[in-house]
């Protein structure tokens, strides 16, 4: 089931409503959570928890994430993330602003929650205790987003008044990395397992949650001993909760198994009161979405391996024989879809093809069009389950997956790599156990150590990271921290093999990006904040 502090209906709408004034730093806390009379009960307390946790991230956040990357590409209209991956972004940019006003909402609603807290005389003192930990990994995650995004922010534990929120200065990233690694540490220490907690709590941060979110964090500073003592935690030992790998790969994205040992983290849905619709500008057209937004590229789909281990070529088959989490991820041409009655059909999106009878057309018809823009669609988190929507739209309640202990094994073998201490009994741990998984044959090739070169074995892990976590939106911060986005993200792209401009098909031509390596590994502080508060001093190029 959904966790209870999902529901929230009206009362949390109408709460959002009330907190709408106090997302910027410059803005007193005016609303009815600071007045002494509302902290009374339980309840009460908890609707400002379930505030929090709504705004620990978003489903916009989440799936734009993946135009920032070279996972996707924007052809239809121009997003926020489409300027800044074109290197067009000023620091008036949508997307610069957004980020820090929600990031910034979400921790003043927990600075709001920890300091009255304790006004509340119902609670018992261990579940104060289990709430404030709970509050503080959400501030956490808020303060990572804002460090690795903008470097140096504002970092400050307890609510501001007016006047500071105009003087406060920008707290170095160094600094602030340390706070999120100790305080991380403390919540680990709080908080419950996930086998501690009811069906009712379902969703919940967890241990096994701040130790995961932990070992992330020191993966973005390229810490490997730290990266490896911490994903050790939960992959040899149950300290923190037990996890393990969901058995199937396509499966592991729809409602009935949301809650399954795999999902260390994510972000709740419940029917109808609150929903994401994304999907609609992803999904294929036949199956009533309303455009597509962004298509995968081909350099997403070529990752993929053959199912025997070895790396496809243009002499191979376009999709017979693959990594089966290439048709679990991504809608080809010729994929079978089930649409909502459980019918079965075949999606056409070669341009010569015969679209299925009484169908929307998937063809692909050119740059701008509401079809693909490069021959794909999404396939991962459209469960086929009708009641995983709100009525017949594509609304899903289906929970978005932040951290998995997918993650986790490819954070350990990547760090073990690193420290030159991968061996095959980390490799049987990590890159095997994902590939039986997915289904890889059971070949040498596939499934055993490939020799000892730690280049070769980078690429090899980079590239079992890129397709197990594709269009989960964390392929930005890889490339980012690998420092390899002024390379990727400025490269020419391509869609499938349907481009006859030139009399014959060949792959689709899509433009690259642009990457200034001494500017866009951070963002801009947005403009606004700084006309607010001179002291925000501006990051380079910008």
């Amino acid at each position: 089931m959904k966790m209870n502090f999902a529901e929230m209906g009206l009362t949390i709408l109408l709460m959002g409503l009330l907190l709408t004034g106090c997302v910027k730093l410059d803005v007193a806390p005016t609303n009815k959570f600071t007045d002494e009379t509302y902290w009374t009960t339980e309840d009460k307390a908890n609707s400002v928890l379930n505030m929090a946790y709504r705004q620990l991230f978003t489903n916009d956040f989440f799936m734009l994430n993946e135009i920032l990357s070279d996972n996707v590409y924007n052809g239809y209209g121009t997003t926020n993330e489409k300027v800044i991956a074109l290197g067009l972004a000023d620091a008036s940019n949508g997307r610069f602003e957004s980020e820090w006003k929600a990031c910034y909402e979400g921790i003043k609603t927990c600075h709001t929650f920890l300091a009255n807290i304790d006004r509340v005389t119902t609670m018992s003192e261990t579940l104060k205790t289990k709430r404030k930990a709970e509050t503080r990994f959400i501030r956490a995650w808020l303060f990572l987003e804002l460090t690795i995004w903008y470097g140096d922010v504002p970092h400050f534990t307890e609510d501001i008044t007016l006047s500071q929120s105009k003087a406060v200065e920008r707290t170095p990233h160094a600094e602030i990395m340390a706070w999120i690694h100790q305080e991380l540490d403390e919540v680990a220490a709080a908080l419950p397992k996930r086998e501690e907690y009811t069906a009712a709590d379902n969703g919940r941060v967890t241990s096994g949650a701040a130790i995961a979110l932990n070992a992330r964090a020191y993966l973005y500073e390229s810490n490997w001993v730290k990266v490896a003592e911490y994903c050790d935690k939960l992959i040899n030992s149950t300290t923190y909760g037990s996890y393990s790998l969901f058995p199937n790969y396509e499966q592991l994205f729809w409602v009935r198994n949301e809650y399954n040992p795999e999902i260390i983290l994510s972000l709740q849905y419940v029917p109808v009161n609150r929903t994401w619709g994304n999907l609609v500008d992803y999904a294929p057209m036949s199956a009533n979405a309303r455009l597509c937004l962004a298509g995968p590229t081909q350099e997403l789909v070529n990752t993929y391996l053959m199912k025997n281990g070895k790396k496809w070529t243009p002499a191979d088959p376009d999709y017979a024989d693959r990594d089966p989490r290439l048709a679990a991820t991504i809608v080809y041409d010729g994929s079978r879809w089930t649409d909502r009655s459980g019918n079965t059909y075949p999606i056409v999106i070669h341009p010569d093809g015969t679209t299925p009878p009484n169908k929307i057309s998937d063809k692909y018809t050119g740059a701008g069009t509401a079809q693909t823009p490069t021959g794909y669609y999404y396939r991962k988190f459209c469960d086929p389950d009708p009641a995983s929507y709100t009525g017949g739209s594509w609304e899903s309640s289906l929970n978005l997956p932040l951290i998995r202990f997918a993650d986790v094994l490819l954070m350990y073998a990547e760090a073990k790599n690193e420290l030159k201490e991968m061996n095959p009994a980390v490799w049987d741990q990590t890159i095997k156990k994902l590939r039986q998984r997915a289904g890889f044959d059971n070949t040498p090739e596939a499934m055993d150590l490939p020799g000892s070169d730690q280049d070769l074995l980078r690429e090899v892990i980079r590239n079992e990271r890129r397709v197990e976590l594709a269009l989960e939106g964390l392929r930005i911060f890889d490339i980012r921290r690998w420092k390899i986005a002024e390379t990727v993200l400025t490269q020419e792209r391509h869609g499938a093999r349907f481009d006859k401009s030139s009399g014959s098909y060949d792959y689709i031509k899509l433009p690259g990006g642009s990457f200034n390596r001494n500017r866009d590994y951070l963002w801009a502080i947005p403009r606004a904040e700084r006309l607010l508060n001179p002291k925000l001093t501006q990051n380079p190029g910008y």
